[in-house]
């Protein structure tokens, strides 16, 4: 396997100012928990592991204070815009509490700040569509003599719960739709990763955020006390479909949003160029080493292309320089624990052993996995039928573009595809047939905007986030409805 050596982060790691932030202050709590780099196992700081009892504090305090309308809305847009500002200007910092807590190279913490900068303004404009309209209520003989509108207001009490591979960009989705919205929220950020959250928690309370309108709650076990509290409106939460499982039965019936990852597909048409479609690939498929829910994992290309494809996948994929996430040089840095790369590569090992053929990669040193790129897995084998969340592409031929769409879709989450081809009315053919949130032509399935409403079908999630359709799930419609004396029947009746 390739390596780098370790270099220096540009910035000492920031030490927040206590370990968790509730009832309006930062607290040490009762117990704590270390923060460790996932390359080499060494302690990057630490932070509270929240009892249930802190945890109901945090909650209770929001709930006592909270009241819709008491925070202008020219305050909180004010407040997410100078936070954006400030971010812009701490961009050294941030990439470095990212790249030390987390699996990303530098090059992809610096990304991920950037994009949390455009998240945080996004949730600041998006303050113009908190906006209602009027009813027509003459729209029916029983509405004469009413006039009304509605309003978009808040739900409540938000309990946000964001994973460990893009630590910092998602909390800004979480938060900044939230506060926007003008509602509370509680923030459990990733056991990994919660100091990323926490620094972005310090720059909102600096710049406008009242202490009585957010909490961050890290640890262990206070994601389940979180959603099982009685006094939560919504849970805004971004894992796994089994975690997802357990958050809708741990408490009384309520909203959720739910952002819960892909087993993404990409289908190369014949007139598709190789050399394109084998660097999207790579790209798409081992980027942050394949910990993304929008990494492309199952490739279908025609049989025309196949083999040029294949080729170019492998040749490139076997080029990448797997090491340390300090060094520029690298292009795939750690998985975010041994577990989690003992995992991946068992599952490559189960695809051989069941008749795949393993090209380059798989092999597993620490929590580094070497790309792998796989042929012929069984339709069993976990690589194929489940999320890998790991440095893990398939390659498959296909002759019926039929059956291609019914491969794609065959599997119980739809997040994103992608499809290549130069041919628009092919393109629109397929794009309709996939049961996905989101079809990319001529890209793989790893693209977004953080404008756009997110979020997929089957066992995807519930809901869309993207920020002004996150602003538009957090609030609801209210009618103020006025009876104006007029007689309540048809005149012409």
């Amino acid at each position: 396997m390739t390596t780098s050596a370790p270099a220096p982060l540009e910035d000492q790691v920031w030490t927040p100012p206590a370990g968790g932030f509730w009832a309006g202050s930062w607290q040490d709590g009762d117990r704590r928990m270390p923060v460790r780099d996932p390359e080499d196992g060494s302690t990057v700081g630490s932070v509270v592991d929240t009892t249930d009892a802190e945890v109901d504090r945090a909650v209770a305090h929001l709930a006592e204070h909270w009241r819709p309308g008491c925070w202008p809305l020219w305050q909180r847009r004010r407040a997410l815009e100078s936070t954006a500002d400030e971010l812009s200007r701490s961009v050294d910092r941030f990439t470095a509490i990212i790249a030390a807590e987390g699996c990303k190279t530098v090059s992809e913490a610096r990304a991920e700040v950037s994009r949390a900068v455009e998240t945080l303004e996004l949730a600041a404009h998006a303050a113009a569509s908190l906006s209602g309209r009027t009813v027509p209520f003459d729209n029916t003989p029983r509405g004469l003599g009413w006039t009304g509108w509605h309003t978009r207001e808040p739900l409540g009490i938000v309990a946000a719960i964001t994973p460990f591979n893009d630590p910092l960009n998602l909390v800004a989705h979480k938060l900044g739709p939230a506060l926007v919205a003008d509602n509370a929220v509680v923030l459990k950020p990733a056991e990994q990763t919660p100091l990323s959250a926490l620094a972005l928690v310090e720059l909102l309370l600096r710049n406008g955020v009242p202490g009585d309108r957010i909490a961050a709650v890290p640890g262990r076990t206070s994601g389940q006390a979180l959603v099982r509290h009685p006094r939560i409106d919504v849970v805004s939460f971004t894992g796994g479909p089994r975690t997802a499982d357990r958050i809708a039965q741990a408490g009384p019936a309520r909203k959720l949003l739910m952002e819960l990852g892909g087993n993404n597909a990409l289908i190369v048409c014949s007139d598709a160029d190789p050399d394109r479609v084998a660097t999207a690939v790579v790209d798409g498929a081992f980027g942050v080493a394949g910990q993304n829910c929008l990494s492309v994992q199952r490739v279908l290309v025609h049989a025309s292309r196949y083999r040029a494809v294949l080729e170019r996948v492998v040749s490139a994929a076997r080029d990448l320089v797997v090491g340390s996430k300090r060094d520029p040089a690298t292009d795939v840095g750690p998985m975010i624990d041994a577990d989690a790369a003992e995992r991946v590569v068992r599952w490559i090992d189960e695809a051989v052993t069941g008749g795949a053929t393993l090209h380059t990669g798989g092999q597993r040193r620490g929590t580094f996995v070497r790309p792998a790129v796989l042929t012929g897995a069984p339709s069993d084998a976990r690589v194929r039928t489940d999320e890998v969340f790991g440095p893990v592409v398939l390659l498959d031929p296909f002759t019926d573009t039929t059956a291609a769409i019914d491969a794609a879709n065959a599997v119980n989450t739809g997040l994103q595809a992608g499809v290549f081809t130069q041919d628009i009315d092919r393109a629109m053919t397929i794009a309709n047939a996939l049961t996905v949130g989101a079809v990319l032509i001529n890209s793989t399935s790893d693209f977004r905007i953080d404008a756009m409403p997110f979020g997929g079908f089957k066992r995807s999630g519930i809901g869309r986030e993207g920020v002004e359709s996150a602003v538009q799930q957090l609030t609801e419609p209210k009618i103020i409805a006025i009876n104006t004396g007029t007689p309540q029947h048809d005149p012409a009746a």
